[in-house]
Parts: C-alpha cells; sequence; structure tokens
C-alpha cells in the first residue's frame, strides 16, 4: 500500500519527470514529503508561486518537455494563475500540480481553499480534480498526454490532502483513450492538393513562421519549402528562431512592431502560407486591410484557429512537420525568381529619408540648445552589442515592455528555442523566472534576461532562487525609469491625458543584485558599453547589469490601432 502522494511521485517519474518547480504550504505537505524521497525528480524551491509557473513554462520551451509545479491551496494555487495563462496563450505544455483541502471541506469555504479547478478553466487545456486516490494513475497520464499532444498547452491536477495521503494498491496505468480528443495529425490529401496548386502558380509567396513552426520541430522542413521556392520568411514573436536571422530568406517579425520590410512583403505578397500561427492582433493589424493581394493558406493542428480572425482560403489541419512534408512530396516546381529585394529596395528608401528628416531634427534641436545625447546608450546599440557577444546557444528570456520589442527586432537568432518570451498574454515579470527554467534545463548554456526596471522589480524575487541553486543567470536591465510602452501608447492615444508612467524613485539596482551575490554593473554612457557588456557575460556566477536609457526612446515602426501593416508611424526604423 502506497500514499496519493507516493503513487503520484511514482507516476511523474514514468513521465520522465526530473525537475518540479514548486512552493508549499499545508494542503501539499504530503507531496512535497514524497517528492524529497525521490531519487529523480529535482524539486526547485522558488520564491513566488507565479515564478514556479513561469520557471516550469521556461523549462518546457527551451527543453520540448513538459514543464512541472507545484503548490498548495488557495493563495498559493491562486498565484499560479497568470503563469497558467501565459502558458495557455503561448501553448506552452505543462502540467499544473495544486494541493486542495480535504474532500469534505470542499465547498465550505475553509481555510485557504478556493475553485481553483473553476478558476483555471477557461485559462487550462483541461484541468482535473482528484476525488479518489485510485484514480491517480490514469489522471496523471492523461494529463500529460493532453498537455505534449495536439496543440500543446497547460493541464491542472488538483489533489485534495485527504487524497495525498490515502493509502490504496497502485497499478500502473499505460493506455490513454480519450474519446471525443483525437488529435488530427496528417493533412487532407485533397487540401494538400489545393495547397501545392496554389504555391505553383504564386509569383510572391510568402511563409509566416509562427510558434507551432517550432512546437512541431518544423524548422528544417519550412527552410527546405523556402529555399526551393524562393520565398521569404516572417515570424510572429513565438516563431522567431525558426529560421535563422542572418539567412538571406528571412526578413523578421512582422505585426504591430514588426520591422518595415515584413510589413510590406507582407502587404505586397500574392500567397501568404500561414504556419502554426494564431493571426492574433498583433500580427495582423486591421485584419480588413491584412494582406489584401494574397490567397492565405492556413495550416495548424487547432481547428478552432482556422478562420477565427482572418479568412482562409485554404485550410489544412494537422501536424505542421508532418503537413510539411507531404507538400514537399507533392511539390514539382521550377525555382522562383526572388520577388522581395524590390520591397526592401522601398524600405530602405523610405529609412533612408526617415534618417535625413531625423539629423535635421536632431541638428534644429541642438542649434535650439536642446540637450545633448551623445553621450547617451541608444536601445539599438545594446541589442547590437549584445549580437557581437552572445554564442549562437545562447537562450534569452525577455519581459514585457519596450524591451521585448528591441530584442525581438534586433537579435541576431540562429536557433529556435533560443529567444523565450511572453507573446499572447504579455506577462511582466516573466523573464527572470522563465530564464531560471531555462538554466535548470541547460545549466552548460548561457541564459541572459532582458528586462526593463518596471518588469525587473516583478520577477526579482526569483534572484533568490538563483542564489540557491547556483544558477549563473545574465540579467540586463533597461532602466528608463519609466513604463516606457504604456508612455509610448498614451503619446500616440490619450491626446495629452497621461496616468502615472513614471518612477519618481527607485532602488539601487547594482545593490539589490549584491544582496543576493550578484555582481552588479551599471552602464550611464556610451562608452562603458562594451567594456561592461563583455564583463557581465565574464562573470562566472549571477550578473546583473543597469543600463541607463532616456525616457524619449520608442519603439518603432509601430503600427496604430485601426491600421494596416502598410500604414506604419516610422520614426527611422534604427534596428533591421
Amino acid at each position: 500500500m502506497e500514499s496519493g502522494a507516493e503513487i503520484l511521485v511514482k507516476c511523474l517519474e514514468s513521465e520522465g519527470v526530473e525537475v518540479i518547480f514548486g512552493y508549499p504550504g499545508g494542503a501539499a505537505l504530503e507531496i512535497f514529503d514524497a517528492l524529497q524521497k525521490s531519487k529523480q525528480i529535482r524539486n526547485i524551491l522558488v520564491r513566488h508561486e507565479q515564478g514556479a509557473a513561469h520557471a516550469a513554462n521556461g523549462y518546457a520551451r527551451v527543453s520540448g518537455k513538459v514543464g512541472v509545479c507545484l503548490a498548495t491551496s488557495g493563495p498559493g494555487a491562486t498565484n499560479l494563475i497568470t503563469g497558467v495563462a501565459t502558458a495557455y496563450m503561448d501553448s506552452i505544455p505543462m502540467v499544473i500540480i495544486t494541493g486542495q483541502v480535504p474532500s469534505g471541506m470542499v465547498g465550505t469555504d475553509a481555510f485557504q481553499e478556493v475553485d481553483i479547478t473553476g478558476i483555471s478553466d477557461p485559462i487550462s487545456k483541461h484541468n482535473y480534480l482528484v476525488k479518489d486516490t485510485k484514480d491517480l494513475p490514469r489522471i496523471v497520464k492523461e494529463a500529460f498526454y493532453i498537455a505534449k499532444s495536439g496543440r500543446p498547452g497547460p493541464v491542472l491536477i488538483d489533489i485534495p490532502k485527504d487524497v495525498a495521503a490515502s493509502l490504496v494498491e497502485y497499478k500502473e496505468y499505460s493506455r490513454v483513450d480519450l474519446r471525443g480528443y483525437k488529435p488530427n495529425l496528417t493533412g487532407h490529401k485533397g487540401q494538400v492538393k489545393q495547397v501545392v496548386q496554389l504555391i505553383t502558380k504564386a509569383q510572391r509567396p510568402l511563409f509566416c513562421a509562427g510558434g507551432g513552426v517550432i512546437s512541431a520541430q518544423a524548422e528544417k522542413e519550412l527552410l527546405f519549402l523556402a529555399e526551393k521556392l524562393q520565398a521569404p520568411v516572417v515570424s510572429t514573436m513565438m516563431g522567431l528562431g525558426s529560421i535563422p536571422r542572418e539567412h538571406p530568406l528571412s526578413l523578421g517579425m512582422l505585426g504591430t512592431y514588426g520591422l518595415a520590410r515584413a510589413n510590406q512583403a507582407t502587404q505586397a505578397c500574392d500567397l501568404f502560407i500561414a504556419l502554426g500561427m494564431r493571426f492574433d492582433d498583433r500580427v495582423t493589424g486591421n485584419t480588413q486591410k491584412f494582406a489584401p493581394q494574397a490567397k492565405i493558406i492556413h495550416i495548424d493542428i487547432d481547428t478552432a484557429e482556422i478562420g477565427k480572425n482572418v479568412r482562409a482560403d485554404v485550410p489544412l489541419v494537422g501536424d505542421l512537420k508532418i503537413i510539411l512534408k507531404q507538400i514537399m512530396e507533392c511539390l514539382d516546381c521550377s525555382k522562383k525568381e526572388a520577388w522581395w529585394p524590390e520591397v526592401e529596395a522601398e524600405v530602405a528608401r523610405q529609412q533612408a529619408n526617415e534618417k535625413a528628416n531625423e539629423n535635421k531634427k536632431g541638428k534644429a534641436k541642438e542649434q535650439a540648445g536642446g540637450r545633448e545625447l551623445a553621450d547617451e546608450v541608444h536601445p539599438a546599440e545594446v541589442i547590437t552589442a549584445l549580437n557581437r557577444v552572445l554564442p549562437p546557444e545562447a537562450i534569452i528570456t525577455t519581459d514585457v515592455g519596450q524591451h521585448q520589442i528591441w530584442a525581438a527586432q534586433g537579435l541576431n537568432l540562429q536557433k529556435p528555442r533560443t529567444f523565450i518570451s511572453s507573446g499572447g498574454l504579455g506577462t511582466m515579470g516573466y523573464g527572470i523566472p522563465a530564464a531560471v527554467g531555462a538554466q535548470v534545463a541547460f545549466p552548460q548554456r548561457p541564459v541572459v534576461v532582458i528586462t526593463g526596471d518596471g518588469s525587473f522589480q516583478m520577477g526579482m524575487p526569483e534572484l533568490g532562487t538563483c542564489l540557491e541553486e547556483d544558477l549563473p543567470l545574465k540579467i540586463i536591465i533597461f532602466n528608463n525609469r519609466t513604463l516606457g510602452m504604456v508612455k509610448q501608447l498614451q503619446d500616440h492615444y490619450c491626446e495629452g491625458r497621461h496616468v502615472s508612467v513614471s518612477f519618481r524613485k527607485q532602488p539601487e539596482f547594482q545593490y539589490i543584485a549584491r544582496a543576493y551575490g550578484a555582481l552588479g554593473l551599471c552602464v550611464q554612457k556610451k562608452a562603458e558599453l562594451s567594456e561592461k557588456l563583455a564583463q557581465l557575460m565574464r562573470h562566472p556566477g549571477l550578473a546583473v547589469l543597469e543600463i541607463v536609457l532616456a525616457a524619449e526612446h520608442n519603439v518603432y515602426p509601430m503600427v496604430l490601432a485601426g491600421k494596416g501593416l502598410d500604414e506604419m508611424v516610422s520614426e527611422v526604423c534604427v534596428v533591421r
């Protein structure tokens, strides 16, 4: 006879779980006690339950495995919820385990009781409230299968305290058969044929790599087709890294904060091939103006996404890797002429004009006694300098805001699963705990966090986890003493009406770093950047580099609400 907690640990071990990120509490004590006896599973004690969820997310994204986190009932469980929603929006495979008050007290408003299955229902792929200890092997097996099959996502298991403590005979559950849940993997042959016909006829085909390319490990197939067709590739934020940034066919990120050439190519193409993407508003801008000249092929494993936001002339449901192989087998066309150089030439002309206008404005400001900016660091210079020192295998995590977009626009990403950022939910406080999960998954690879002064203070508790686990994260803080993206949006939309977005007083980030045993550095002038960045990367342990920026720096190009991708607000596009 074994307790429910011991059976749970056995089930996790049989699923190949090696790491759990968690924070203990009364309703989960039996589970944590059983975990301590496991010789296979490493229990990482985080400093906040939300950090546990984000760490499991980061672990899953870089490793391709299911991330697992654990918390107690009530506030412990609710603290996980933002992390559950973050994983759900970005289709990240996770299993979230929560303790619960004893079964007989469920529904009585007991101490630290909350209906976590009810709360998580709309933001999880599935959830369970375990009512019988004997059901645990089946539920755990199903949870992992659901989390990683089809369109990946988070699955929550809520375990009452008496279920974890009850003694039963353990019986292994090996076969999963879920009625009504049979993800389709192979593309319909007739629709594959239609896709091939459209590709063959197209004069200006364009691929868009979404996060599904990386989830399906379909990067090689994408590159093969792109090169065969001489079709350029744009990426969503979640798809960054699916094609090397320096590849001649890579046009970078499209969308609201996408690169000019990616957006212009989208508007000029005659065939838009969407691979594992949601067509969310940050990608499309005004959907009525999106890719106006193009037929649209939408390939996705989730039928609910097909036609949800943008019409699909040819839908194709299934596993992306399998479907791209089907297309490769059927495609027999002569090599097409590259069509996007004319788009790039037009973008270059526009940027040259904008640069000239900006230089005139700068000289006028200087002559009028404006503030001298020559010694100040520009965000683009930070990204350029970082590209020089990062090896191809480096993993970069970000928080959310201007720094996230500067990184997405400019980082020289060469491999998949190296750019980890909250895309769909846009979660501040994600970057540091996600980096904890990434570093645990790959201890020997450099892991760099790019964050802002606001986001850093949300993710800061996990510096304690770094200290305890000896994790050598490198954290770069873009400090402009304001919530820069909010300020930028206010400047465009609020007609002079501003809420407070500036921090009048801030802590000394260098001293916070030192309090956690980390190297603390600060860059205030451009001349210091290269040396301090090199010092950061050389340091063998945890290190924090604060870079002081002027609040005037904004993210461009930018597509305002209601506009099409070719109607960008474009000061100088400083990062290409």
